[in-house]
């Protein structure tokens, strides 16, 4: 299994919360991990994970 880490620009996973707007004393909000948009691609022959805006970048070079 691949993991979840930019080949190119070594973007990885983050915490975050998640947004309850009516949020009280015993309404907790509860974190969440949020993942980069990798996508499969190819650069130099090679079949390598991206975040989507590498890719992106890489197409204008």
């Amino acid at each position: 299994m691949a993991s979840k880490i930019c080949t190119i620009c070594a973007k990885k996973s983050s915490m975050g919360w998640t947004l309850v707007k009516l949020r009280g004393k015993f309404n907790p909000t509860q974190k969440v991990r949020r993942y980069p948009n990798l996508q499969w691609a190819r650069f130099g022959g090679k079949r390598v994970l991206a975040c989507a805006k590498c890719i992106k970048a890489m197409a204008k070079v």
